[in-house]
This record gives structure tokens, C-alpha cells and sequence, in this order.
């Protein structure tokens, strides 16, 4: 009976390996690093700005960013970069030094969040810059893997350079995209 358990064990233990192996996960980098391979490889940008005390930042990890299809997109399309919104760190962008404001606990932030965000500290917020760095649009809030994957395609195949949101929108398949929200996407 013992060497039946322990070979089932065993199977179980290389089953699971393979299978996480196989996993895909979302390629995080910095944003620095983002920008610096960008300019030898340029790529649109993704930036989920979060910070540590965001109930609804980690469920986003844990639901959407872990989304097999998501992760593959993301990493395959994108240069996809985690920026806490409070780090200490300073961040050269554009040759302007961003630095961390002090304003006490939560309501702390870094400049740079602030600046890609448009000035809206709101987390989790979503960030599509294009091959330039140049922000393309910050959504704002919590995003499921269904509407979050209609957000990563629309920007990620260009269609906001080609139709407005609602009209992109309208055009996807039913099941679930009557979920996706109105947003004020700027063309």
C-alpha cells in the first residue's frame, strides 16, 4: 500500500511540475527597463500601476494577470511593466527625474504614476503608452480577464488608430463583452 501512495505521490509531484512549467506568466520588468528595450526593439508599453495596500490590485493579479492567454499577449505584444504607485525609487522619463511624494501613508505617490495616470491616483489603473512613450490612455479600476483581454487587443492591434471604443466594442463576439464598460477612450 506504501508503494502504491508513493508512486502515485511521485506522479502527482511530476504532473504538477509540468504543468506549471507549461504555465504561462506575465514577463514583468521595470519600467526603466521597459524604455531601454524599447529603443532597440520598439514595442507599446503596459503598466499596471498598483500599490501594495490595493485590495483589488492583487485580485486582478491573482485573476486576470494570470489568465494564460492574457500573460501570452501581454508578453508577446507589449513590454508589460508593475509600477507601484508609492516606490521610493526616482524614474528618468522623457529626461525629466520623477520623484516619490511623501504626503503620508496611502496618500503618498510617485510622480511618475501621477503623470501617466493623467493626475487620477486611482488603483489598479491601466496604462497603454505606444512605441514612442507617449501615453495612449490610463483605465482606471479593477478589469476581469474578459474585458481586460478586449483592452490589451484593441490597443494592442492598433484598432484605437482605426475606430472608436464603442464601435470596437460593438463588433466582438457576445459572451461577455456586454460587460465591458463605457470608457472615455481618447482617439
Amino acid at each position: 500500500m506504501k508503494k502504491y501512495r508513493l508512486i502515485i505521490g511521485l506522479f502527482c509531484f511530476v504532473l504538477g511540475s509540468h504543468l506549471s512549467l507549461n504555465a504561462q506568466q506575465v514577463e514583468w520588468m521595470s519600467f526603466e527597463t521597459a524604455l531601454e528595450k524599447s529603443k532597440t526593439a520598439p514595442r507599446k508599453i503596459f503598466v499596471d500601476v498598483y500599490t501594495e495596500f490595493c485590495s483589488y490590485c492583487r485580485k486582478m493579479d491573482k485573476e486576470t494577470f494570470s489568465n494564460q492567454y492574457i500573460a501570452k499577449y501581454l508578453n508577446e505584444n507589449f513590454y508589460p511593466v508593475k509600477l507601484d504607485a508609492q516606490q521610493r525609487n526616482d524614474i528618468t522619463f522623457k529626461n525629466k527625474v520623477y520623484h516619490y511624494v511623501n504626503r503620508g501613508g496611502q496618500n503618498s505617490y510617485h510622480q511618475l504614476a501621477a503623470e501617466i495616470m493623467n493626475g487620477r491616483l486611482s488603483y489598479p489603473t491601466i496604462v497603454f503608452l505606444d512605441e514612442k512613450a507617449e501615453v495612449i490612455q490610463s483605465i482606471p479600476g479593477y478589469r476581469g480577464a474578459l474585458e481586460f483581454e478586449l483592452f490589451i487587443t484593441y490597443f494592442g492591434e492598433n484598432q484605437h488608430k482605426a475606430m472608436p471604443w464603442s464601435s470596437y466594442k460593438r463588433r466582438q463576439p457576445k459572451g461577455g463583452v456586454q460587460a465591458a464598460p463605457q470608457i472615455n477612450v481618447r482617439n
